[in-house]
C-alpha cells in the first residue's frame, strides 16, 4: 500500500497501519534499503488520510539489532552512499517528530543503534520484558547523529543520557521504563500496542493530531537545535581511523 522497500511491510487494519521492521532473518538490522525505506516512510504515513494511529515492530526476534556490518563497511567506503545515508537521517528524525499520525511502538526484541533512535522518536512504547535498548555509536566510532543523544535528554535526565550514550550500555526494560524511555513493559508487546493504538484511533482525530503536535513542537525544537552539528559530526566520524578499524574488525568477526 506504500512505496516501501521488502525490509519494510505496511499493512491495514482499518484506520490502523501496521509497520514491520522486515529482515528477520538479520535481527532487522539496518541496510541501506531499510534506512531508505524508513526515510520514505514517515512522510507517506502522514500523508494516508486514512490512517488515525500507528504501531511500529520487528518480525522475528529482535525490533532492530542495529546497523548491518556489511552496510557500515560500505559507508566506510562510499562518498555517496554516505552522503546519502546522512541525508536520510535527518529525514527519518524530522519525518518521525513531524509526522502527523500517532506512533505506538511494540519492542519485541533488542533495539540498538537505529532501533533504539526509532523508540525514542515514537509517541508511545511498550516493551517485552526480554527486550532492551543501547546505542553503541560511540563504541564503533560515530557519532549517534540520528540516535539516543539527540532525544533522550527530553524523556530522561541529561546525566542518564551521557552515561548511556558515552558508554553504550544496554538498558534493560524495566530501567528503561524506571528513566522515561519506555511507558509499559508487558508479555506482549505488540497486542498492547495494538490496544493502545485503537484506542487512540478511537478518540477525535483533530484533537489527537494536534495534540500531538503541540507535544512534538517541543522534541522537533530540541532537534533542530542539535541535527545539523549531529549529522556533520557523524558524516566526519565515518572517515576516522577509529571507525574504520572497528568496522574492519567486526565485519571480520562476521565472516
Amino acid at each position: 500500500m506504500y512505496d516501501m522497500p521488502e525490509e519494510i511491510d505496511v499493512q491495514a487494519d482499518g484506520s490502523l497501519r501496521i509497520i514491520t521492521l522486515n529482515r528477520p532473518d538479520a535481527l532487522n538490522a539496518v541496510n541501506d534499503g531499510l534506512h531508505t525505506g524508513l526515510a520514505r516512510l514517515w512522510p507517506q504515513l502522514s500523508e494516508d488520510r486514512g490512517a488515525r494511529a500507528a504501531v511500529l515492530t520487528g518480525a522475528g526476534k529482535a525490533f532492530s539489532a542495529g546497523g548491518d556490518f556489511t552496510y557500515l563497511a560500505e559507508l566506510a567506503k562510499d562518498d555517496e552512499l554516505r552522503a546519502k545515508t546522512i541525508a536520510h537521517g535527518r529525514e527519518i528524525v524530522l519525518g518521525m517528530a513531524r509526522c502527523r499520525v500517532p506512533v505506538v511502538t511494540a519492542v519485541n526484541g533488542p533495539a540498538v543503534g537505529l532501533g533504539c533512535s526509532l523508540v525514542s522518536l515514537s509517541d508511545m512504547v511498550y516493551m517485552a520484558e526480554t527486550a532492551y535498548l543501547a546505542d553503541p555509536h560511540v563504541q564503533v566510532g560515530l557519532v549517534a547523529a540520528d540516535g539516543g543523544p539527540v532525544t533522550w535528554p527530553l524523556h530522561t535526565s541529561l546525566l542518564l543520557a551521557k552515561e548511556y550514550a558515552l558508554t553504550g550500555a544496554r538498558i534493560s526494560a524495566e530501567r528503561a521504563r524506571e528513566i522515561g524511555l519506555a511507558n509499559h513493559v508487558v508479555a506482549d508487546p505488540l497486542a498492547e500496542a495494538m490496544a493502545c493504538a485503537k484506542r487512540i484511533s478511537e478518540q477525535p482525530q483533530q484533537a489527537v493530531e494536534a495534540t500531538k503536535r503541540l507535544l512534538n513542537l517541543h522534541l522537533e525544537r530540541a532537534v533542530l537545535a542539535t541535527l545539523d552539528f549531529a549529522m556533520s559530526a557523524e558524516h566526519q566520524s565515518f572517515s576516522t581511523d577509529d571507525f574504520q578499524d572497528n568496522i574492519a574488525k567486526l565485519t571480520a568477526k562476521k565472516s
